[in-house]
């Protein structure tokens, strides 16, 4: 076999095996590496025979090079790929919030770790439970936050102002969280109920140095609640898996996920603990 179709031989087999690096899919590569190394052989085994009937000088030193290079080429290939860095979920934070209408709820059996609960309603209305669950989940030394059922028949600061002057009544700590839960318009516009929650909330971060959490249902907060991204949502969807809900209207995310109302309302937050201390009030 004349010398220089050899070399072109022995080219081909080597550009051929170099270029299966480049393959991503490994059990493809490794296919293509075997089928290489065989077609290879069976050329230059071809080769050497036709050298022997007809008297041509074939060296085997080109030969083996071709192989050293397919075979450094499988060695590459059998090496583990690098395993990209998981995307998990950071974990969420279980609550609940109860009203009056679980007076008897026990904290300390609870697994929860924030705890939100109802304050006040309209102008004038007060929780019976509100002062014993707030020293509860004081003593128990989770996150806890009070919350007003608001109504927009009434005068939005009216109902701030009955909020904070109960809210105060009790002891503070860094970190309590106040909330506006909204779900009613009592008869009133689109606009105006939107009019109304910012007022509220604006009144109460005012007074407080606190920016209140919005609550409402995801129906509700996606067409009364535009505007008011700059405010932490608590949405309800039961509809959806625990945290597995996106933000209505112009919210980027949510910050607690109501998920259930049984046996109590349960909740995950997306921010730990200490994160959610940070929404409250400062030290």
């Amino acid at each position: 076999m004349p010398q220089h179709l050899l070399a072109s031989t022995v080219q081909y087999v080597k550009k051929a095996a170099l270029s299966l690096g480049a393959i991503k899919d490994r059990a493809l590569r490794d296919r293509s590496v075997l089928f290489t190394d065989r077609a290879g052989h069976a050329v230059v085994s071809g080769a050497l025979a036709l050298s022997a009937i007809t008297g041509g000088v074939v060296t085997a030193a080109p030969i083996q090079a071709a192989f050293a290079d397919s075979a450094a080429v499988q060695e590459v290939a059998d090496r583990p790929e690098p395993i990209a860095e998981a995307n998990v979920p950071a974990p969420l934070t279980y609550g609940q919030d109860v009203s009056n209408y679980q007076p008897d709820h026990d904290w300390e059996a609870s697994s929860a770790q924030f705890g939100i609960i109802k304050a006040t309603e309209g102008l004038s209305f007060r929780d019976s439970s509100f002062a014993r669950h707030w020293k509860e989940l004081a003593d128990k030394g989770i996150v806890r936050g009070a919350y007003h059922y608001g109504h927009p028949a009434n005068d939005p600061i009216a109902e701030a102002e009955h909020f904070l002057s109960v809210v105060n009544s009790q002891p503070a700590k860094p970190g309590d969280l106040l909330v506006l839960d909204l779900e009613t318009t009592d008869g009133r516009s689109v606009a105006e109920v939107n009019a109304w929650a910012k007022k509220w909330l604006a009144h109460v971060k005012a007074k407080t140095g606190v920016t209140p959490i919005f609550y409402s249902g995801w129906y509700f907060a996606d067409t009364y609640g535009k505007g008011l991204q700059d405010y932490p949502l608590w949405v309800a969807h039961y509809g959806k898996p625990k945290g597995e809900v996106t933000a209505p209207a112009d919210w980027k995310n949510w910050t607690i996920h109501q998920y259930s109302d049984s046996p109590v309302d349960q909740n995950v937050a997306n921010l730990t603990p200490d994160e959610l201390r940070a929404l409250g009030r400062p030290a």
